[in-house]
């Protein structure tokens, strides 16, 4: 099993172990409720990574939050872009 990238819901920001070719993965949300994520593939010319969105967020939300996160962890860093 490798570990994915888990966008928004409750699991937000976590990496967790999933089979491969898994499309749909749901993971506990408290005692009785569970979220949905979605297998999506990120791309740029020949590379990609496979992260897993949350059901409520279409893929551009979720590309928006990757950029949103990737700019406060470059500013918050020792000597980070400001």
């Amino acid at each position: 099993m490798q570990t994915y990238f888990f966008i928004g819901g409750a699991h937000d920001s976590i990496n967790v172990p999933v089979a491969d070719d898994t499309d749909v993965v749901q993971l506990h949300k408290g005692v009785t409720d569970k979220d949905n994520y979605l297998r999506e593939m990120l791309s740029v010319g020949d590379a990609f990574i496979t992260i897993y969105r949350h059901e409520s967020l279409t893929p551009e939300q979720a590309l928006n939050r990757l950029v949103e996160y990737y700019k406060a962890w470059a500013t918050h860093m020792p000597n980070g872009r400001r």
